[in-house]
């Protein structure tokens, strides 16, 4: 005899009667659920079985749905803990002229962060080739949590060279941002010159700043950026929470 999660269901490429097929009418419910606010964003989806005693269909069906909502990013699962309404990224414009603050800000959502670490270091070989120095001279890095509504998005270390911008470090703690800090130092019209993306599985250091689980990836965005007299000013690589941001490249 056929248990309930054995049930035949109707094939996904066919409709009767030019009716949609069960599955897809299951995902269109819950997709106007999600989008019409009844199911927020970080909200957990009611069980399979649940949902199939819903829509009167065995699980097989309710699995399909669930596998194109989370296809289609509007939801995610999450092993062990269940299946949640994705949050919705970020959008993050990669160009010339790229602001945290702003960029947060005008997405209706309220910047911040904190400082984790300061330090003088001495500049190594690819730190010193991309910021065009000599190897050994001086920098400044910090350590930066950037987050979104209390959200966190982005761990961030940057390096300066220590000679155009000596009182960074205090500037930065004053201001609570980068681009204030900067313009204290006489650097308010600074811009992108190139950026390197790649992913990478989060640290244990990133997780922790991140709330990420374990194995989760990063998007990690390295760059360059340079003052109104086109010399290097700021080398920075930042780790991305996988799924906050979208980055969007522009030309």
């Amino acid at each position: 005899m056929l248990q309930n999660d054995d049930k035949i269901d109707e094939p996904a490429n066919t409709a009767t009667s030019g009716r949609v097929v069960i599955w897809r009418r299951i995902a269109d419910s819950l997709k106007a659920d999600i989008l019409s606010g009844r199911m927020q964003p970080g909200g957990q989806l009611p069980t399979e079985s649940v949902l199939a005693e819903r829509f009167s269909v065995n699980r097989h069906t309710v699995r399909r749905a669930l596998s194109a909502l989370t296809s289609d990013g509007y939801i995610e699962a999450t092993r062990g803990r269940g299946t949640f309404v994705a949050e919705h990224p970020i959008h993050y414009p990669i160009g010339s002229r790229t602001r945290f603050s702003e960029i947060v800000s005008g997405q209706a959502l309220q910047p911040g962060g904190r400082l984790i670490s300061s330090a003088i270091v001495a500049a190594n070989a690819a730190l010193a080739e991309r910021l065009g120095i000599a190897e050994g001279k001086p920098l400044i890095r910090l350590e930066v949590l950037r987050v979104a509504d209390s959200v966190p998005v982005t761990v961030g270390t940057l390096w300066f060279i220590a000679a155009r911008v000596p009182n960074l470090i205090n500037d930065y703690a004053e201001t609570g941002t980068i681009t204030k800090a900067l313009e204290k130092a006489g650097f308010g019209d600074y811009r992108r010159q190139a950026s390197w993306i790649t992913t990478m599985i989060a640290d244990g250091e990133d997780r922790r700043h991140l709330k990420l689980g374990n194995g989760a990836p990063v998007l990690v965005v390295e760059s360059l950026n340079i003052s109104a007299d086109g010399q290097p000013l700021q080398f920075s690589r930042a780790r991305f929470a996988g799924g906050a941001v979208q980055l969007v490249i522009e030309s």
